[in-house]
């Protein structure tokens, strides 16, 4: 909250009356944060959209632009939540609002699915690539660019989870 405060040049008592707790600012950061990324709409039309494989496309254009645009923002949230219950359930429900829309992604899915899975452990292995840990390593760790890691995830998500095409 200093910090904050400090950043705005206010009080750190204008930035409680403005947001009444920590929870309530990180909400507002992450509302932002998906409003600039776009990423809800994205995984949202990507659920609906009826070839697979676009589908899968469609997830990863989703993912790098959450990460590329907001990857400092998962370290906030950590650092927060270990601090702070407040901050700890926002990132709670903040991270069941995202398991939730990539679940969403493989419903209906599971006549493309690999015959040896079924839609739930399809959605773990969704959410496993998806993580922002992932993206770190690749691009911020190892230097590959976000198209890069773009493509790889799309591949790698059709390699693992759809039927080979005959």
């Amino acid at each position: 909250m200093d910090a904050i405060a400090g950043e705005a040049g206010v009080a750190v008592s204008t930035v409680y009356a403005a947001f009444k707790n920590k929870r309530a600012i990180l909400k507002e950061i992450r509302l932002a944060w998906h409003d600039r990324t776009r990423a809800r709409e994205i995984n949202a039309e990507a659920a609906g959209q009826p070839d697979p494989e676009r589908r899968l496309e469609m997830v990863a254009k989703a993912n790098r632009r959450q990460w590329e645009l907001g990857a400092g923002l998962i370290a906030i949230y950590q650092g927060a939540a270990a601090a702070d219950r407040e901050a700890a359930a926002e990132l709670t429900e903040a991270l069941g609002g995202r398991r939730a829309a990539l679940d969403r992604v493989v419903e209906g899915m599971e006549k493309s699915l690999r015959p040896d899975l079924g839609a739930a452990r399809a959605a773990s292995i969704l959410r496993a690539l998806c993580r922002p840990e992932v993206y770190q390593e690749l691009v911020e760790e190892s230097g590959w660019s976000p198209n890069e890691y773009e493509s790889w995830l799309s591949e790698t998500l059709k390699r693992e989870l759809l039927a080979a095409q005959a």
